[in-house]
């Protein structure tokens, strides 16, 4: 369903990579790796790709509007700048709890910072959404399993959430002026044997764009939930996508080699690069963190 073709953008082997963001102050895409807990600099006009051990597992890494970074780490929400040797710890999220971690985060269109949370041994129910404001990490959804992607419409009437072993993208009516998210239901069903959706991100056009694990591919859902785009990865483990580049029509999907063989890996010898799809699609540009929405603890 598409003549769409990809490029590697950096070939290193990620275990679990995810969380593309482009920045575009700097011209640089941003993406982590979970398990080391690995955050990575690519230059796509260089090709230069730079990496930092951030000390705790990552699931996002978004950057801020006050400069530097937003990091979701194991035990909360961090402030770093790259090339500090450590984080800055600013929002604690369920720190008592060494079986959960935070998992992948986004901002809505007013810089407000949302992420999930999930347990290491995947266990159902121990997974909550979080929206961050003055009050702190508030619990917006709880009962989940593995909270995921997420992104917004632009008019920011429309959030969409995954719960990744739902195998749904769901969406909640959302109003950008307080952060309520509310009435959420299903809007798109992955069927049986395709993948489970992971990340995500929205176009201007109002389009989802989705990551499915296990499927090799990325979908685009139009805004009524009609499939009319399948991008072929050379991969199975395909995890998230941003878009980025000058004119933001480039489509970055980060991938994993999560759990392979020596066998897989031999099938797979691209399995954990992060790939970059040109397309004629404008897409909407990462949001930075506004910090002075956080209650922190400094």
């Amino acid at each position: 369903m598409s003549g769409r073709t990809w490029e590697v953008a950096a070939r290193g082997r990620t275990d679990v990579g995810e969380g593309p963001a482009w920045d575009a102050r700097e011209g640089v895409l941003w993406f982590i790796d979970v398990t080391p807990g690995a955050l990575y600099r690519l230059d796509p006009a260089s090709g230069d790709v730079d990496v930092r051990l951030v000390g705790l597992p990552i699931g996002a890494a978004i950057p801020s509007r006050e400069g530097g970074l937003i990091l979701a780490l194991e035990d909360g929400v961090h402030a770093y700048s790259w090339g500090d040797a450590t984080t800055t710890l600013l929002v604690p999220v369920e720190a008592q709890d060494t079986s959960i971690r935070m998992n992948d985060a986004k901002c809505d269109p007013r810089g407000r910072l949302w992420a999930g949370t999930m347990a290491y041994d995947f266990r159902p129910g121990a997974s909550t959404l979080y929206r961050f404001d003055k009050t702190g990490p508030a619990p917006v959804q709880t009962g989940c399993t593995i909270s995921n992607g997420m992104g917004w419409s632009p008019d920011s009437g429309t959030m969409y959430f995954v719960d990744t072993p739902t195998s749904r993208i769901d969406i909640f009516d959302y109003d950008i002026e307080t952060g309520a998210a509310t009435e959420r239901r299903a809007w798109v069903t992955i069927e049986d044997g395709a993948g489970s959706p992971d990340g995500l991100t929205v176009d201007s056009e109002g389009c989802v764009w989705v990551a499915l694990w296990g499927g090799g591919v990325v979908r685009r859902y139009a805004p009524n939930g009609r499939l009319i785009e399948v991008v072929e990865l050379p991969v199975r483990q395909v995890t998230s996508a941003c878009f980025g580049g000058p004119s933001l029509s480039d489509l970055f999907v980060t991938t994993a080699a999560y759990q392979m063989t020596p066998a897989d890996i031999e099938r797979e010898p691209l399995a954990g690069a992060t790939f970059v799809v040109a397309t004629d699609v404008v897409g909407s540009p990462t949001v930075t963190v506004d910090v002075s929405l956080l209650s922190t603890r400094t």
